[in-house]
């Protein structure tokens, strides 16, 4: 049977007798969430790689041009701060023009400033055209979670929108495997450039979008009518939420990649691994981050958001010091990289259904834009300030100095936020 969430607005299939499991939910879903499902994980999944590639080239890059790690980390933070402005305004646009088009816009957007950067002359041309890259990077993800979240019923929401999450975990264990493959074979001085270029391949995957993703119903039917401004978010009635939801998507981000950006870097400077000898330890972390992001959706539907939020926060807090701060050989390193994976993307799948729960239809893309990607501008300053005072002491202090930050106000934010699993999403 449905339940009362599930007849307020989605369409009636026949469920299986136990559908709560981690995967189960699939077989029940309807031909169009199913091909919605796999199209957003697909572009997550580009998204990852293309994201990805930059913090993996990031020691051929400073050893090319004699960067320092402060102007280094800085250019990932600007590729973030411009996807900050990027999310926000895609998801305005993705309000008035549809999620879909919303999603193929921002897909060639990435792709073509990914296929610029491997034509870069200077580190100012690459900072520029990462920059800029942002913006689609940022704007991606809020059409993809509105569509996601509007398209699949409240029962699977949770499930559904965190594997779709998953898919970031594929694109940044193709991004390793590729650095292997290309690191192996060409000269370490244009190696990087490749990798770039192959960044424009996510540009072939908009066709697809084009052919078998549908409009949710309940976003067209907005678009009929009155649609909220984007300042609407600020409103009496919506403000508390707006800055709780954004203070939420700071500490998850800005923890994430404090982390993730300087951990190639942490691997080769502190603990001596070449870059292809650091492939093994990343690989072992990305297949945690990818068990996070399904177990974290599984978690989502059956605990509930809130706790899903507090739970990895606190996991990703001591692991994080763990693997920065004890004295672990690297064989044990190695282990302990499944662990931080886990717990450190896990929580991720949660984000998209939470933050479309939390606010209405006329103005869920604008709501969803802002909370994340604020979130993600004020965390863009964590790779910056990590590489920066890391001139000063271990790398490894500085990124855990700043994780514990981060995970604090995600476990704040979390506690005053409202439950939400199961609310039915209304115009």
């Amino acid at each position: 049977m449905l339940d009362a969430s599930e007849r307020a607005g989605a369409v009636p299939v026949v469920l299986q007798a136990d559908d709560s499991g981690m995967v189960a939910f699939y077989r029940a879903m309807t031909l169009p969430e199913r091909r919605t499902m796999l199209a957003c994980a697909l572009g997550y999944a580009l998204d990852g790689l293309d994201f990805t590639i930059y913090t993996l080239v990031l020691g051929s890059v400073i050893a090319l041009w004699h960067v320092d790690r402060g102007a280094a980390g800085l250019t990932v933070s600007a590729t973030l701060l411009c996807s900050a402005v990027g999310g926000w305004a895609a998801g305005y646009v993705s309000d008035h023009v549809g999620r879909v088009r919303a999603v193929q816009i921002t897909v060639l957007w990435f792709a073509l400033f990914s296929l610029l950067s491997a034509f870069a002359q200077s580190f100012m041309q690459l900072a520029v055209f990462r920059a800029l890259l942002g913006f689609g990077f940022g704007g991606e993800w809020t059409a993809a979670a509105a569509l996601m979240s509007e398209t699949i019923r409240p029962r699977y929401r949770g499930r559904a929108v965190g594997c779709v999450q998953s898919g970031w975990a594929v694109g940044w264990g193709s991004a390793v495997l590729l650095q292997a493959i290309i690191y192996s074979f060409v000269p370490e001085a244009q190696a990087w450039r490749w990798m770039f270029a192959l960044g424009f391949v996510p540009a072939l995957y908009v066709l697809f979008v084009r052919r078998f993703v549908e409009e949710p119903p309940l976003a067209a039917t907005a678009r009929s009518q009155a649609m909220g401004s984007m300042w609407e978010i600020f409103s009496p009635g919506l403000l508390k939420t707006t800055a709780l939801a954004a203070l939420l998507g700071t500490g998850a981000q800005g923890g994430y990649y404090a982390i993730n950006t300087w951990l190639p870097v942490f691997l080769q400077s502190e603990r001596h691994l070449s870059i292809v000898g650091s492939t093994g330890y990343l690989g072992f972390l990305i297949a945690g981050a990818f068990a996070g992001y399904v177990t974290g959706a599984w978690l989502a539907d059956r605990i509930g958001r809130r706790a899903l939020f507090l739970l990895f926060a606190g996991g990703a807090l001591v692991m994080t010091l763990v693997y920065t701060t004890a004295p672990l050989t690297n064989g044990m390193l190695w282990i302990f990289g499944f662990p931080l994976g886990f717990v450190v993307s896990g929580y991720f799948a949660g984000l998209g259904a939470f933050f479309a729960e939390l606010f209405p239809t006329r103005v869920r893309g604008s709501a969803m834009g802002f909370a994340y990607n604020f979130g993600r501008g004020i965390g863009a300053t964590f790779p910056a300030l990590v590489g920066y005072i890391s001139a000063t002491m271990p790398l490894s202090r500085a990124i855990a100095i700043f994780a514990t930050i981060a995970y604090s106000l995600m476990g704040l934010a979390a506690f005053l936020l409202p439950e939400t699993r199961g609310r039915a999403l209304q115009s």
